[in-house]
């Protein structure tokens, strides 16, 4: 089955390579996105368009930002399922998308909670 995306012709193949590359940059631009991964922000628009498929070492990072493995990308990309991300790996996804005030106020509320579990165990 191919789908049409911006007058080109996406393959199902290049559709699961698109969603998990927006899985995985998020909220991150293309260009962000890019420097991260060491490419250029075309070579994530490509792979975003279905026109292009990552390089292995790519799309291990990909997958990795995901939060999944490679093996289980790949599988995806050929037409298998991507396993339920476990609650960790959803609260990570949604702490990347997060402000740095937010951030504060996490880091906040996670060092009084291993304080108070210090505490309790020194008594």
């Amino acid at each position: 089955m191919q789908v049409c995306f911006q007058g080109v012709l996406m393959s199902a193949r290049g559709e699961r390579v698109s969603s998990i590359v927006k899985l995985a940059r998020g909220d991150m631009s293309q260009r962000a996105f890019g420097i991260e991964l060491g490419v250029s922000s075309t070579a994530v628009q490509h792979w975003e368009n279905g026109v292009s498929i990552p390089e292995t070492k790519h799309l291990s990072s990909i997958a990795t930002r995901a939060g999944y493995t490679l093996q289980q990308v790949i599988e995806f990309i050929e037409g298998g399922d991507l396993p339920e991300a476990d609650i960790i790996v959803l609260m990570t996804r949604q702490i990347k998308k997060l402000s740095f005030k937010q951030i504060a106020l996490i880091d906040r509320a996670v060092s009084d909670r291993l304080m108070a579990i210090a505490e309790s165990a020194g008594r």
